[in-house]
This record gives C-alpha cells, sequence and structure tokens, in this order.
C-alpha cells in the first residue's frame, strides 16, 4: 500500500513539473519575440484540454471565454484549435482571412459517412466543391426548384396536422420531437428522391434514427480524431456505430438509385416528359451527361443527398420543436403570433408560405429561436495555411470554432440576450435589419461565407409556416410539467442543439374546417 501511494506522488509530482515547465517556455517564447498564441488555460500534457471539454462542448467554450476572452487558443488532444466568441474576431477570420478558412473541420465520423468528402457539405474547396455550390444555388436548392416542390411541402405539412388532430381528439399525448422529425424527413425524403418514408415503417424508422445518430456522433469529441497515438484506436466505440449508420443508408440509397433509374428508362421508352423532377433525378441528368465540367459518381450523389438529410432534418425539426417551447414559455408571444396569422388568413383557410412576407412576428419568432437556439452551436473549420488575425499566430491545420450559441447570448451584444423577445428584430427595434443569411456577423445559424448553408431559404420558408400552422390549429397542452405548464430548457450534446428531454404535449384542436 506504501508503494503504491509512493507512486501516486511521483506521479503527481512529474505531472506539476511539467506543467510548471510548459508554463515557464511558453513565457520564455513570448519575451523572444516567438510565435504568439490567443489566451489559453493551462493544458495537460498528452490530452490538452479535452479535460476541460464537457459533452456540452459550446457551453464549456462559453463558460472558458468568460475568463480568457472572445478568442481562446484550445489544445484538443495534439490539435491546435481557435475559439472565438466575438463579431469582430469572427469578422476577420472569416472575410479577411476567408481563403485561409474555406475548409470545413471535418471529424472521422463525417468522413465516413460523406464518403470520403464525395459530397458537398464537406467537401475540401476546390474545383469540385465550387461545382457543387453552384448547381446547388442554380438548381438543387434554387427558388425555380423550391416552387416546383411548394406541393410537396404543403401536402407533407396537412398530413402532420391531420395526424395532430387525430391525437388531440381523443386526448393523446404526442412526442412533438418525434412528429417534428418525421414531418421533416418526410419533406425531405419527397423533395430529395420521391419517397413517402412513413409509408414504409421500416425506411421511416431507418432514417429517422439515421438522421439522430449521425448528429449525435458527429457531434461527440472523438479522443482518436485529436490525440495522435489513439488515431487507430476505437476507444469510445464510435467507429463501429458510424460504419452501421453508413451501411444501411447506402443499402437504401442503392435501392432508391435503381428505382429511379428503372422509372427513368420505363419513361424514355414511352416517350414520357420527366415531369416534375426531385432532386435524385436532377443529380441523376448530371451523372449521365458527359459534357459537364465535373463528373457526378454514384458515391457523389449518394453523398450529397446524405448532406440534405443531415443538413436538413434534425436541424429544422429541432427549430421548430424550441420555437413551440419558447412560445408555450412565453403565452403573450404565442398569442400576439395567434392573432397575427388570424389577421391574414381569417378563419376559413390554412396559413401557407406565400404568407410569410405579411407575417414579421412570425419572421422574428424564427430570428430569436436561432439566436438562443441555434440548430449548430459551433462551426468548425480548418486553416490551409499559417495566418495572422488580430495579432495572433494561428499555424496551418488549425480547427477554428465559432461558437454561434455564445455569440446569442453575449450581454455586450444582445439587450437582455436570455430573454425571448422576438420584437427585437421587429422595425423600429435596433436589430431589426439584421439578417439570418450570413451577412451579420453577430447572428450566422447558417454560416456566413462562402460556406454559408445553401439550404437556408428552404429552411427560412418551410420552418415559419409549419410552426404558424401548428400555432394557428392548437393550443398545446404541457404533460408532466412539475413548474406550473413550464416547458424546460436544457439541452443535449450533438453537432445540432436537441433537447435533453422530450417535449410532451397534448395538441387542442382551436378548429379544423380548413383542414384540405
Amino acid at each position: 500500500m506504501a508503494e503504491f501511494q509512493f507512486y501516486i506522488q511521483l506521479f503527481f509530482i512529474w505531472l506539476l513539473s511539467t506543467l510548471v515547465l510548459r508554463a515557464m517556455l511558453a513565457r520564455k517564447q513570448h519575451k523572444k519575440g516567438g510565435v504568439r498564441t490567443p489566451p489559453s488555460p493551462l493544458a495537460l500534457p498528452i490530452i490538452g484540454h479535452l479535460h476541460l471539454i464537457s459533452s456540452l462542448p459550446h457551453q464549456s467554450f462559453h463558460n472558458l471565454s468568460k475568463r480568457y476572452g472572445p478568442i481562446m487558443h484550445i489544445s484538443l488532444g495534439s490539435v491546435p484549435c481557435v475559439v472565438a466568441s466575438s463579431p469582430e474576431i469572427l469578422k476577420e477570420f472569416l472575410k479577411t482571412h476567408e481563403n485561409s478558412f474555406s475548409n470545413r473541420f471535418v471529424p472521422s465520423a463525417v468522413h465516413y459517412l460523406s464518403y470520403g468528402w464525395n459530397g458537398f457539405m464537406f467537401a475540401p474547396y476546390g474545383k469540385y466543391w465550387r461545382f457543387m455550390k453552384k448547381l446547388c444555388v442554380s438548381e438543387l436548392l434554387g427558388s425555380r426548384t423550391l416552387d416546383q416542390l411548394l406541393p410537396v411541402r404543403r401536402e407533407e405539412t396537412v398530413r402532420f396536422l391531420r395526424l395532430m388532430l387525430k391525437k388531440g381528439e381523443v386526448g393523446e399525448v404526442v412526442d412533438v420531437g418525434d412528429e417534428l422529425m418525421t414531418l421533416s424527413n418526410s419533406i425531405i425524403s419527397r423533395m430529395a428522391m420521391s419517397r413517402k418514408c412513413y409509408e414504409n415503417d421500416d425506411d421511416m424508422e431507418d432514417i429517422r434514427k439515421m438522421v439522430k445518430d449521425t448528429a449525435e456522433l458527429a457531434g461527440k469529441f472523438n479522443v482518436s480524431d485529436f490525440v495522435w497515438f489513439c488515431k487507430n484506436l476505437d476507444l469510445q466505440g464510435l467507429n463501429k456505430r458510424v460504419k452501421g449508420i453508413f451501411e444501411r443508408f447506402d443499402s437504401m440509397m442503392e435501392r432508391v438509385i435503381k428505382e429511379h433509374e428503372e422509372e427513368r428508362a420505363k419513361r424514355k421508352e414511352r416517350g414520357e416528359g420527366d415531369g416534375i423532377k426531385d432532386l435524385l433525378d436532377i443529380l441523376l441528368d448530371i451523372h449521365e451527361d458527359m459534357s459537364t465540367e465535373i463528373k457526378l459518381t454514384r458515391e457523389n450523389i449518394k453523398a450529397f443527398i446524405m448532406d440534405i438529410f443531415m443538413a436538413g432534418t434534425d436541424t429544422s425539426a429541432l427549430t421548430t420543436e424550441w420555437a413551440l417551447a419558447e412560445l408555450i414559455n412565453n403565452p403573450h408571444v404565442m398569442e400576439k403570433a395567434r392573432q397575427e396569422i388570424d389577421s391574414v388568413t381569417g378563419k376559413s383557410r390554412l396559413v401557407e408560405e406565400s404568407d410569410l412576407p405579411n407575417l414579421p412576428y412570425m419572421r422574428a419568432i424564427l430570428k430569436e429561436t436561432l439566436r438562443i437556439h441555434p440548430s449548430a452551436p459551433l462551426i468548425g473549420r480548418e486553416s490551409s495555411e499559417s495566418c495572422n488575425v488580430s495579432g495572433y499566430d494561428i499555424p496551418a491545420k488549425s480547427v477554428f470554432f465559432v461558437n454561434v450559441w455564445s455569440m446569442g447570448r453575449d450581454p455586450n451584444i444582445w439587450e437582455n440576450p436570455l430573454e425571448f423577445r422576438p420584437e427585437r428584430f421587429m422595425s423600429g427595434e435596433s436589430s431589426h435589419h439584421i439578417d439570418v443569411r450570413g451577412q451579420h456577423f453577430q447572428l450566422i445559424p447558417f454560416g456566413t461565407g462562402r460556406r454559408v448553408c445553401p439550404g437556408a431559404s428552404l429552411a427560412m420558408q418551410f420552418i415559419p409556416t409549419n410552426l404558424a400552422a401548428m400555432i394557428q390549429c392548437f393550443e398545446w397542452k404541457v404533460v408532466g410539467g412539475s413548474n406550473n405548464g413550464i416547458v424546460d430548457m436544457e439541452e443535449k450534446g450533438g453537432v445540432t442543439l436537441p433537447r435533453a428531454h422530450p417535449l410532451l404535449l397534448v395538441p387542442v384542436p382551436r378548429r379544423n374546417s380548413f383542414l384540405p
């Protein structure tokens, strides 16, 4: 026993000596005019600052920034990282030095799921990425395609509302998050590949589980990504789970692509037109076109569809869920939104996407939700070359994290930042001019610059429309609330921002005669 205690004491003496030595060397380096890095907590050997990062990294970074400032150096194992939580510093990184930070930080789980960078969302900046960005803007997610697929979104919204009506009439409790996930999955599935996933329970469950698991795994700090000698070890069992998700998705996509190819061949034989194309049809057209500047492979197509599900389903469902939770906790906001909707639609028809220009308060509610509950709390980039930002030296291959969550709660940027007050984005308020599409650095839920999310326009259409329909058609009664019907707002870890606890509500119908 005495010998064991001796070794423990020896270990702590070694650890303390190492920390003191590292601090002395760092100070000496600064005095000699060496590399100047941003402020940083004291790091441990090998693991760096990994011990300071909880399962909610954005909250850990936020707490550290209160002590070390809006720009920090963090060592995650052997990977140097910089964390920014100030619009001014962010602007210098992603506008002044955009060329140096045009690549996303890609964890090994995401790299595997994106078919080895064959998709668009995580592809390195270059000729292929520029081709896909142009394709997204002009065809895949352009206004013409979105307009053509509007009936699909409306049908799915009506189906969802009818389901809520059926459950509400018998007082059934609804897990709103699960139902919203099914709704967003169904919309994206039909837009991407004309597939009604709820008609096949197995496919629906596979897609829903795939999206949730992918968001969770992509947001975990995998030791293998950061500690060099663990690179080929699966200490947390994440690689096994990732491979399982990938195999299920790849099998489903092969089946769907084959069905599309067979249907396209039949239409060609019959001399029929293509009709309204889904995203997979557009991708297959480009795949078969030998004159395009980039030849899309089958892996490119599958990876892009994976990107669409990763970026468009979980995030949309969660944003709607957080917004509804905030409205329940702020009934005066709910009532004001309902009055606005009723004044535009009357009491004889369902709210539609075309009504959004006349619903400024609904648009403000969405902005306020994205401020407090950004769908992606951290944005990760990787430096392609060394540069100097805000007087600090940033080496190549550094990971740059933008703490979007922290900026949304900064009292130096927002008055009473923890208060849910959509009025701040209404005409006459100081923040009314702020847009969420990357032009104003204090609010960038969709990113900014050349890496801004190309699906932002789609999200800004169907999220507020679905939320408005839920407000218009139902009162939402909290189940099991321990605080007088107040919904808890605890978060869960992930690359997105899920709720820690299910949002369990009973939809109490207001009116239903206008449901088609």
